[in-house]
């Protein structure tokens, strides 16, 4: 038996989410305050008998913050189990509980925490008129967060992320259209307290923040300690009976020590004479407190490391952060394996974000070899290295759209190939793109190196500022890849960048010119291929509003010197060549108006040098005067998205600063008076049509505005 799914309504920071769970290993993975936590949390309240009973009972904080006024609505946590055990002790707890019979017999079950108004409360709002938002408002104002009610119910059949179930149960608030069923069966039957599900569930939740030295430390939360109580019962009475022998010599032995005999009569002595015979102890002594008990025998028992080389082990203490909290996940792991042998209904592991500390080859290799048979294992993480061994069909995804936090799931709708092609595709870089908020899909080694270098320099701000991850796809084929970004699978735009290949030498060269007539062959089977591959990635991207492509007309090289940016290349020319000839000739080439002449110098310097080679020369001299190609900036803004206030003004102001480093750009004054529009923007006192016109006045020769002209 496994979680099948949870559902997710008016639960913290999830409006409405549906997460999808498989048998095995699943891999939970987000931006920060993605959601990530609260997900583990939700799953605890229904299944983890560590937590208190209490914790059910929610309070205002637990609310959705989008929903504006929490009063009278729902937070609904569901639980859908599939593959059911047959096993006649489980079908009768679910029979009972929560299960959804089919046939007589159950092969799904649900488990729902709702945490809902009291039935008086209800009652009233099913009382309103239709349309009465005086009486809603009412009602309300005087709701209280005592005036709730946490209730457990099983055999649910309503899909509750359904906006117009979640309408029809709970109510239109919109429209003032409550229902006068106030226990609709469709929230299942409520479970009775003398069912439990947790006593009968194998669970383990394994937290993030940790301090493992004083969790150690710690009788209730010592991983060891727990280990060896689980086993002191277990401890056959007969074999024990010796050690308890050996504790009772030592510890007499140690009361017969003729200095403990001293301090004992030295002790009483010292009594009587201070208090007198009638206020002295009867008796006293000293005697070792050693038990003679297994579990308290245990309980003294020290865990002790060797992590280096050297033939030394250490306490817990004196280990790294990382090796400590190896042994302490390790610990975990095998108090989980001591707990399954013990159940039969489901064993469910609980991991948050455990790379924590861990050096990568061990996150790789642990959680590649961590499988425990008839067990789901659940975790959340950060680390691409993690996911780099995670199936890409059983992991969730978590972002933010348009505010709100959503589970996206990679793989919906996919062929098994498609499916097995992605899942080859991501290593530990390329799984990068599960984790950003927006992705650019290049081919090269130029557009790789080259484009975080642009918007940083050129821009002010890093592509990670921008939540943008850059991903050189090289020769996997686009829409293998960017097949990923769709309303039903990973709702997060990605920009495609790539290159049209137009030729852009005469295709009709003398006959008699042996290279020439190769030269133009070879561009005009490139600018075909690149007429064809714009069609094809047209035609993917056509109605699918998270995907767009941004086409070079020739290649990178060429159209990063064709706007405008000859001398970048011209700085670099001592790196490529050795002689003042060819220094001077080249210079000459690139600063040609001629596309056919700079063009074909600039593929053969990268050529020479080696396309990613010459992109590393070339990132050392660009700077802010340089010129982002018009379509890489148009692709870098398709995946940022609508660009907000903060954004434009880091920019301006980056702007500006580099400006005011060359003094006769414009007058004083005028800098002075543009910094101070500026700041006004910033504070949301004018529009962006405002901040563009005065940068249009205040930098009127700056690149920027080209920039601003297409947001």
């Amino acid at each position: 038996m496994h979680i099948s799914k949870l559902q997710l309504v008016n639960y913290r920071n999830f409006a409405n989410a549906n997460i999808l769970f498989n048998k095995g290993i699943n891999t939970i993975i987000g931006e920060n305050g993605s959601g990530k936590t609260n997900l583990l949390r939700a799953i605890r309240l229904l299944l983890d008998d560590n937590m208190r009973r209490s914790a059910i009972r929610l309070d205002e904080r637990d609310f959705h913050r989008g929903l504006g006024d929490w009063r009278g609505h729902w937070i609904i946590i569901s639980l859908e189990f599939d593959d059911v055990s047959q096993d006649e002790a489980i079908q009768s707890l679910f029979l009972h509980g929560a299960g959804n019979i089919e046939n007589g017999a159950i092969g799904k079950a649900t488990y729902n925490l709702i945490f809902r108004p009291k039935p008086s409360v209800r009652s009233q709002l099913s009382k309103l008129e239709e349309g009465d938002h005086v009486g809603l408002g009412s009602i309300m104002r005087a709701i209280k967060i005592a005036d709730y009610e946490a209730v457990l119910t099983g055999k649910s059949s309503a899909d509750f992320t359904d906006p117009a179930v979640y309408s029809t149960l709970v109510g239109d608030f919109e429209n003032i259209k409550f229902s006068e069923e106030l226990d609709p069966p469709e929230i299942g039957g409520r479970i009775p307290n003398i069912f439990s599900i947790t006593n009968e569930v194998s669970f383990t939740f394994v937290q993030a923040l940790r301090d493992v030295v004083a969790d150690f430390q710690n009788n209730r939360t010592n991983p060891l300690l727990t280990l060896l109580r689980s086993k002191s019962g277990e401890i056959n009475p007969t074999e024990f009976a010796p050690i308890t022998t050996k504790v009772a010599e030592l510890n007499s032995a140690i009361e017969g020590l003729s200095d403990v005999k001293e301090i004992r009569t030295d002790i009483r002595k010292t009594i009587n004479d201070a208090a007198g015979d009638t206020y002295s102890p009867s008796s006293l002594s000293i005697r070792s407190d050693l038990s003679d008990e297994a579990d308290r025998l245990f309980q003294s028992l020290k865990l002790f490391v060797g992590e280096s080389d050297e033939n030394y082990e250490g306490a817990i203490h004196e280990l790294s952060l990382g090796g400590a909290n190896l042994i302490y996940l390790t610990l975990k792991l095998l108090e989980f394996k001591y707990q399954k042998v013990k159940q039969s209904f489901a064993n469910l592991l609980l991991i948050e974000e455990p790379e924590a500390h861990i050096h990568t080859h061990i996150q790789k290799t642990l959680f590649d070899k961590l499988q425990f048979s008839d067990t789901q294992v659940i975790y959340s993480t950060h680390s691409t290295h993690i996911s780099e061994v995670s199936n890409v069909q059983n992991v969730n995804i978590l972002g933010r759209v348009d505010g709100r936090c959503e589970a996206f799931h990679p793989t919906t709708g996919l062929t098994p190939d498609q499916i097995g092609n992605i899942q080859r595709y991501l290593d530990a870089v390329r799984s990068n793109l599960l984790f950003a908020k927006s992705v650019i899909l290049v081919e090269g080694d130029a557009e790789e190196i080259l484009i975080p270098i642009l918007v940083k320099k050129v821009l002010g701000v890093s592509l990670d500022e921008l939540g943008i991850s850059l991903i050189n796809i090289r020769s996997t084929g686009f829409s293998n890849v960017a097949v990923l970004f769709h309303d039903k699978r990973i709702r997060k735009r990605c920009s495609i960048v790539t290159d049209l290949d137009a030729a852009f030498i005469d295709l009709d060269p003398d006959p008699t010119d042996e290279k020439a007539v190769a030269r133009a062959k070879s561009a005009f089977g490139s600018q075909a291929a690149g007429l064809a591959r714009k069609t094809a990635l047209e035609e993917f991207c056509q109605n699918n509003s998270w995907v767009e492509a941004f086409f070079a007309p020739h290649t990178f090289e060429v159209d990063f010197v064709a706007a405008g940016n000859s001398a970048k290349v011209v700085a670099v020319l001592n790196d490529v060549y050795k002689t003042l000839t060819m220094i001077n000739r080249a210079k000459a080439q690139l600063e040609s108006t001629d596309i056919a002449t700079f063009g074909q110098r600039t593929l053969t310097l990268a050529g020479n040098a080696g396309k990613g080679w010459f992109a590393i020369l070339l990132g050392k001299v660009i700077d802010h005067r340089t010129i982002i190609p018009d379509y890489i900036h148009k692709a870098i803004f398709f995946a940022h998205g609508p660009v907000t206030r903060p954004v434009i003004f880091n920019i301006l102001s980056y702007r500006l600063s580099q400006a005011n480093k060359r003094k006769s750009v414009f007058p004083n004054r005028k800098r002075e008076r543009f910094k101070e529009t500026l700041e006004r923007y910033g504070e949301g006192g004018l529009t962006f049509d405002d901040i563009r016109q005065a940068t249009l006045e205040g930098l009127p020769s700056d690149e920027i505005n080209n920039i601003l002209a297409g947001l």
